[in-house]
């Protein structure tokens, strides 16, 4: 029998990978005809396809239905978001959304939904620390020793930074940065953290504000050096790796990835999914699968995700109006 490890690897590259085992439960069945699209506003390869991915496979197993994963990457997860808060809610189309969810809110002027009322939270899946990491050819060998030498280098050319998604916990990282350490940085936008890995991989990039599940095992590798997490704290994974907060206290950012669905669902509905989610979290071969990726399972009600999504719009907001980020 194939391991659920194997299943994982094989979705892995795909941007549409169905998932299916068996017959829709009895909640969902309603017009749902037995499958659900998950919607992703990112490209295959990156820390919220494989958040996905796994979470699929979960729930298939919890709510006997099929799951089909479909990447739509494209304005900061707006396009995923957008045709999710247009689906019918009958839990057929739910959305793994990320971090940018909130900071959308205040990142674009003109939003075609809204990112509170056109959505029901269904719960809160996971977290994870952010990592600043460098080009192996870079002389720094921590954010404390960047700084210094680029403020005893002054009018040396910029530094350019990856932004691996505009409007994303990383992007607004970087601009908090920037702002709190005074470093000349030039932001350079990708699609997906695919593309920006590479080119800081390959020295075409400087500096990279990345989630962990993505760039820890490059870093182990030292294919990318590791300058700084964004915890207040120290990470027992990376003991050597100082916090941010070192050298600029109360800095504390971290991305997290929710589960959501139109809005309208009816709270049976989105009570049963969040409860398969928990249920999902619980399992101990997806939670360490999380935790080896730098994760920290969560799971919650739909009413505490709702009530974390307007607290996190408050504070990106503050974000935005201090960094002066724009969607483009």
């Amino acid at each position: 029998m194939m391991q659920r490890r194997d299943l994982m690897k094989m979705l892995a590259g795909s941007s549409l990978s169905a998932i299916g085992l068996g017959t829709s439960s009895a909640a969902l069945a309603q017009g749902a005809g037995g499958t659900t699209r998950l919607l992703v506003g990112a490209t295959p390869g990156g820390g919220t396809d494989l958040v996905a991915r796994a979470l699929a496979y979960e729930l298939a197993i919890r709510l006997k239905r099929n799951f089909l994963v479909e990447n739509r990457p494209g304005a900061a997860g707006n396009l995923a978001a957008g045709a999710v808060a247009k689906a019918d809610t009958d839990g057929s189309v739910l959305l793994l959304s990320y971090t940018s969810h909130a900071i959308n809110a205040a990142l674009f002027p003109k939003l075609p939904f809204d990112p509170v009322k056109d959505f029901t939270p269904l719960s809160l899946v996971a977290s994870s620390p952010l990592m600043l990491v460098a080009r192996p050819t870079l002389k720094a060998a921590n954010l404390r020793e960047l700084v210094a030498q680029s403020q005893a280098k002054s009018g040396a050319m910029p530094l350019s930074i990856a932004v691996a998604g505009v409007g994303s916990a990383n992007h607004l990282a970087g601009e908090m940065l920037r702002v709190e350490t005074g470093l000349d940085l030039v932001s350079v936008p990708y699609k997906g953290a695919a593309p920006a890995v590479a080119d800081v991989m390959g020295s075409q990039v400087d500096l990279l504000f990345s989630n962990m599940a993505t760039v820890q095992q490059l870093v182990r590798a030292g294919k990318v050096k590791a300058l700084a997490v964004s915890t207040a704290q120290r990470l027992a994974s990376f003991p050597d790796v100082a916090p941010v907060a070192e050298l600029l206290p109360g800095f504390d950012y971290s991305s997290w990835y929710g589960l959501f669905g139109p809005a309208g669902l009816s709270p049976e509905l989105a009570a049963q999914i969040a409860a398969a989610t928990k249920g999902s979290l619980a399992a101990p071969e997806f939670q360490q699968r999380l935790l080896s990726e730098g994760l920290t399972p969560i799971g919650s009600t739909p009413a505490e995700f709702g009530q974390f999504i307007r607290q996190e719009i408050l504070r990106w907001t503050k974000v935005v109006a201090i960094t002066g980020a724009k969607p483009a």
